[in-house]
């Protein structure tokens, strides 16, 4: 379950058991479905970018997606079928907000 307070959801590449989710384009593919869900509904040309509510992305040098919870308030199915993705893939699920980086010194 994810706090109503969270911002994002991280799903990672690793099971709950720790091991890497295979295969290793799982990130992209799962962002490539979700492509369509996005502010201000599919527009022509939207499935050549990643939605900004489901953006693949590594983390410790491990995939993952990141989910902005605007797609739960926007699109309930959609969140439920990567929540689920999850859940039947035993995926760890992080609620965390993603830092920017620092500027180079």
């Amino acid at each position: 379950m994810v706090s109503p307070s969270a911002k994002e959801v991280f799903i990672l590449g690793l099971t709950q058991e720790g091991r890497t989710f295979r295969p290793s384009d799982w990130a992209e593919r799962l962002a490539g479905v979700m492509s369509q869900f996005r502010p201000g509904g599919a527009t022509p040309g939207s499935h050549l970018s990643y939605s900004p509510w489901c953006v693949p992305n590594t983390l410790e040098g491990n995939k993952c997606v990141i989910v902005h919870t605007d797609l739960r308030d926007e699109e309930p199915m959609a969140w439920s079928f990567v929540m689920n993705f999850a859940k039947d893939n035993g995926l760890q699920v992080v609620e965390a907000c993603l830092l920017p980086e620092p500027p180079p010194k």
